[in-house]
């Protein structure tokens, strides 16, 4: 186990358990089959293995698949072969090597807040002796899939051919990619970074959300020529790419080059984002025949929006984070990088039969000349009914400004349009989903733009610094009393 994990053999055991009843009574099975896999964490194999015993005194029929992707789990759920009934997947994704934890699957996709709190109620820390469980890989399986994606785009066997791709796979589970997809279809991979597993993923942080993280891929697609770069999370359900020019291509850009690939399948859908996604790409799916549908920020939460307007009777082709999770409909919404990875990889080559390139889908993206992002830590005894009354206090400070006005689409948080005259832009004032910390988003239009909307801010953060442990760096340090230089 790493130094500091707080997630046991013992407590897997009783996940595992706790899980294992649960899929008993949904399936109506007296021995369903559970697939248990685990990303390159050191403290992975000792898990899965626990959490399997769990399984197996729960009465189901667990097997391992040793090293696996987030994605690669469900597979199992729904590829002829396997016949697993659930899964699980043991992963703490980019959080530090020394943490862990666990995402499930149905058949139906991932499980949500309802079905892990349903396990958490259940589960119960003890131990069990060590046992016996299959071993099934597969990875094999799912990259098999991901070369049918792009045969079945381009028609031809080895498609990628003449192609020089890098992969940073971050020393997670995704190096496979390299081998078994890219150079099955063809592909040179040389000069690609951390594709052996390592526990404590040497490098860099493998959090392909932050573009600090893919400066290692960008040097390495320009030293080598390659036409592409793919840098994935620790368990690859997550994915950001690199231009042969070295640019990022994340975030809004990501977004965007996924909807202008599936709009002319989709003719008026709806892409669900999370919250923080730029005005201008609002314009440009709007451009490309689709609707913008902003909700909360969390994959899941993205992801349920998404099949709850499906069910609704609405076409919605894509649900994406800006953090690289991305659904397609195509998929059955299964949270999953790294095929959005390959099915624009796919379009890269047909752009490229037809004389252009990948990022000429990009052409009339309007993108923010600045950003920021301040997480802004509120006092531990501050209550969380204070979190609410932050928003109705923001809500008051904006009614008194006639250059802001709220956003109509607001799932969380207060998101706030501010006029050319104090930004050109707009805010999301919003609670971190994890810890007791505010966030603030700011975008603008303008050179200035980013430092005024901080200037107004300044005094809505005086108001609210007695909940506040500090308050965002421009708004000057609270504690102390001093003036910002």
């Amino acid at each position: 186990m790493g130094e500091g994990a707080v997630l046991t053999p013992a407590s897997a055991a009783g996940i595992g358990e706790a899980f294992g009843r649960l899929t008993v009574e949904r399936t109506g099975k007296e021995h369903p089959v559970v697939a248990v896999g685990r990303d390159s964490r050191e403290s992975g194999p000792a898990l899965a293995q626990a959490t399997a015993d769990g399984l197996a005194k729960a009465g189901c029929r667990p097997f391992l698949t040793g090293l696996s992707t987030t994605p690669s789990l469900y597979l199992a759920c729904v590829r002829e072969g396997f016949g697993a009934d659930a899964s699980v997947m043991v992963t703490a994704s980019h959080l530090p090597p020394d943490k862990n934890g666990f995402k499930f699957f149905t058949p139906e996709g991932g499980c949500g807040r309802q079905t892990v709190r349903a396990v958490l109620e259940r589960a119960q820390e003890r131990r069990l002796r060590a046992g016996e469980h299959e071993c099934r890989p597969v990875l094999p399986a799912y990259a098999g899939l991901l070369r049918e994606q792009v045969r079945k785009h381009v028609g031809l066997r080895r498609p990628l051919a003449g192609w020089h791709i890098v992969v940073d796979a971050g020393s997670g589970a995704g190096g496979f990619y390299a081998r078994d997809v890219l150079q099955e279809l063809g592909a040179d991979t040389s000069g690609s970074l951390y594709l052996e597993p390592a526990g404590r993923c040497p490098g860099h942080e493998p959090n392909p959300e932050k573009e600090e993280n893919l400066a290692e891929l960008s040097r390495a697609v320009r030293g080598t020529g390659a036409d592409l770069g793919i840098a994935f999370d620790t368990d690859a359900d997550r994915a950001a790419l690199i231009d042969a020019q070295g640019g990022c291509l994340s975030r809004n850009r990501l977004i965007a080059l996924a909807a202008a690939v599936l709009a002319p399948q989709y003719p008026g859908g709806i892409v669900v984002t999370d919250s923080v996604t730029s005005s201008g790409l609002t314009q440009f799916l709007g451009k490309q025949g689709l609707v913008h549908h902003r909700f909360k920020r969390g994959y899941q939460n993205v992801i349920d929006e998404a099949r709850r307007l499906s069910e609704a009777g609405f076409c919605v082709p894509l649900a994406i984070e800006t953090s690289g999770h991305a659904a397609l409909l195509e998929n059955r919404f299964l949270d999953d990088g790294m095929y959005l990875a390959t099915r624009l990889l796919a379009a890269m080559v047909q752009c490229r039969r037809r004389g252009g390139e990948l990022t000429n889908l990009l052409n009339g993206l309007r993108e923010p000349t600045q950003s920021a992002e301040y997480r802004i830590p509120m006092k531990k005894e501050t209550p969380a009914r204070a979190q609410g009354e932050i928003l109705r206090r923001l809500a008051a400070f904006v009614g008194r400004h006639p250059t802001l006005s709220p956003a109509p689409d607001n799932h969380e948080g207060l998101r706030v349009n501010v006029a050319p005259q104090a930004g050109d832009g707009w805010f999301l004032l919003r609670q971190s989903l994890h810890d007791p910390v505010l966030v603030l988003n700011l975008e603008s239009e303008h050179p200035d733009g980013v430092a005024c909307m901080e200037k107004l801010l300044c005094s809505f953060f005086e108001e609210i610094a007695d909940l506040l442990e500090a308050p965002p760096p421009f708004a000057g340090p609270a504690r102390t009393g001093e003036k910002k230089q």
